[in-house]
């Protein structure tokens, strides 16, 4: 029997069969650039780049190889340049700092672009001063992990966005920082994507930019101070859990923005001192169920072309004013939900009121329709109004009506709050 040693020599020597070589770049080592080892490794290697700075223009990883920084070496582009792009499939990169990429007009320039394979891996990875940060073109089954990616400071009108996924299947992004980018994190034609544990602030647009991306999920996500927190348009099917909505104020401001969408889930979220917290425009079919809204200006906006909707056992606490609508809704259902300016009573201590809530008030419909009068908030004026209208019901839409709201707040989900500890 021929023994090991033998066996490995045969082995080493067939035919088609290679050992997977390390190939380590830096002063002293045996690449002096990243270039050079790029041309020199095969499929399977592994290119180590030790700490340092490489301005080596635009580099291009077609071989599925491993690359990963030791001590954060830097990749700079010199403001001219897309930095690196992924055209191989089953690329790793880890452990670089990207920055100063360049900018097009005739296309999207990225500091790391993966464009045209599949499983390719971006990992735990800093990207500063970059157009667009991380940018997936035609790609599946990828994976954007544990990146820090921060734009220019207060987000510049012409910047790209951190992470963009366009025509994408089977994407997943996770842990991620983003910031100061136009949007953080943006999906057209990139649906059965995952978007979760993300730390998404500051960004001069939406945090989260979905369009046509049907069949995805958002969930175990803070999003806070961005322009606007998520927009979900022109998309089905999309699952929004646990995920956190904070502190986003404007005139046009909203926590998420939801048009014509159908078929999605939002639960258990907690929507926290933002203009607007949900604002529904031609969304269809959505169960709103178990979240918090607390602070907000608006909790929910609905327009009429909104049908079939259910909110249900959701709080309503400290909000100027939990629901507007701009007419009669059809088919949304109201049921089980805490509000803390119902004031009706419990006889048979069920838990649940005896009197019907109806959630709009006509102070809500005045403002509506004269946006002035919201200097009037704090007037005891307002209350004389609202009473009025609950003794003498003329403006209001009657069938915006919870039949069963609860006396008490519901649970928190404890899913989102131990989960989001960290805030951006």
């Amino acid at each position: 029997m021929m023994s090991f040693p033998h066996r490995l020599l045969c082995l080493s020597l067939a035919p088609g069969v290679a050992w997977a070589a390390v190939l380590h770049v830096g002063p002293g080592k045996e690449h002096a650039t990243l270039r050079g080892a790029l041309n020199a490794a095969g499929a399977g290697d592994t290119i180590t780049v030790h700490s340092g700075t490489y301005r080596e223009g635009a580099l291009l990883v077609d071989k599925p190889i491993q690359l990963v920084g030791e001590d954060w070496p830097v990749l700079d582009g010199e403001g001219k340049y897309q930095i690196v792009t992924i055209t191989a499939a089953g690329v790793e990169m880890s452990g670089f700092e990207v920055r100063n990429g360049g900018a097009g007009s005739l296309e999207d320039v990225a500091g790391i672009k993966v464009s045209g394979t599949r499983q390719a891996v971006v990992r735990n990875n800093r990207v500063r001063n970059c157009n667009f940060g991380i940018y997936v073109s035609k790609a599946n089954e990828c994976r954007i992990l544990d990146n820090d990616v921060l734009g220019v400071q207060g987000g510049a009108h012409e910047s790209g966005n951190a992470i963009h996924l366009w025509s994408c299947e089977n994407i997943t992004v996770t842990g991620n920082k983003v910031h100061d980018h136009r949007d953080g994190i943006y999906l057209e034609f990139a649906s059965h994507s995952v978007i979760e544990h993300n730390l998404v602030g500051d960004n001069l647009r939406y945090g989260l930019h979905y369009m046509f991306s049907h069949e995805s999920t958002f969930r175990h996500n803070r999003f806070e101070r961005n322009g606007a927190g998520v927009a979900v348009m022109y998309t089905r099917k999309v699952d929004m859990s646990f995920n956190h909505f904070g502190d986003n104020w404007g005139s046009s401001a909203y926590g998420l923005m939801l048009k014509d969408m159908s078929d999605g889930r939002i639960i258990g979220n907690s929507f926290v001192r933002n203009s607007i917290a949900i604002a529904m425009h031609g969304s269809n079919r959505m169960e709103i169920e178990h979240n918090l809204f607390s602070g907000n200006g608006w909790a929910i906006q609905i327009q009429r072309s909104s049908s079939n909707n259910n909110y249900r056992s959701n709080n309503f606490s400290g909000n100027s004013f939990d629901i507007a609508a701009d007419g009669e809704l059809d088919n949304n259902r109201f049921e089980k939900n805490y509000w803390d300016k119902y004031e009706g009573y419990d006889l048979n201590r069920d838990g649940t009121g005896d009197v019907p809530y109806r959630p709009v008030s006509l102070y809500a419909v005045v403002v509506g329709r004269i946006p002035p009068s919201v200097l009037l908030l704090r007037s005891p004026i307002v209350h004389l109004l609202d009473q009025a209208e609950k003794a003498f019901p003329s403006i209001t839409p009657e069938r915006v009506v919870d039949d069963a709201p609860v006396m008490r707040p519901h649970p928190a989900d404890t899913r989102m709050a131990n989960d989001q500890t960290e805030k951006p």
